[in-house]
């Protein structure tokens, strides 16, 4: 029997930036955890990681928290790290996750050497902080606290299925 799937929607400026199939994992009514293949097309080098084809994410997304950690794993099952996105919580309705993608971003290293804040720059450009001030700090605090939990080697723990 096949695990149920759902579709991811991640939004960003009130557009869909990107929708994909993924299979659940698990859904506890406040964290959902899925599985997919990398949706993107081709390979999307970064310079600290590259996203290619036969990658495989396994993403948590939370009802009541600011963003979503995606553990990304090669082909052949070597862990790359944690791409963690800021997000506002999301929202499942049925078969759909709806994302709604802040900006701002964490990149943590599988070995935990690389803490990276990425995106500051996008954030500040996107305005968030002149037309919803308290989303933007929700935002920020966000990333405070990924970068946090990063830096203390914790990720992998919040990111366990």
């Amino acid at each position: 029997m096949s695990a149920p799937s759902v579709e991811v929607v991640l939004v960003k400026a009130g557009r869909t930036k990107i929708r994909y199939p993924a299979a659940v994992l698990a859904d506890d009514g406040t964290r959902l955890s899925v599985r997919a293949p990398w949706a993107a097309e081709g390979v999307r080098d970064f310079g600290f990681v590259r996203f290619e084809p036969g990658d495989v994410f396994v993403e948590h997304y939370w009802r009541d928290r600011w963003y979503a950690v995606k553990e990304v794993r090669s082909a052949d099952g070597t862990l790359k790290g944690w791409y963690c996105d800021v997000a506002r919580p999301a929202v499942v309705d049925g078969a759909e996750v709806v994302v709604e993608d802040l900006d701002l971003d964490l990149w943590v290293s599988a070995d935990g050497s690389e803490v990276l804040r990425l995106d500051e720059d996008e954030f500040e450009a996107g305005g968030l902080a002149a037309s919803d001030p308290k989303a933007a700090a929700r935002a920020v605090a966000a990333l405070d606290e990924l970068e946090g939990l990063g830096r203390d080697g914790l990720i992998a723990l919040v990111s366990a299925g």
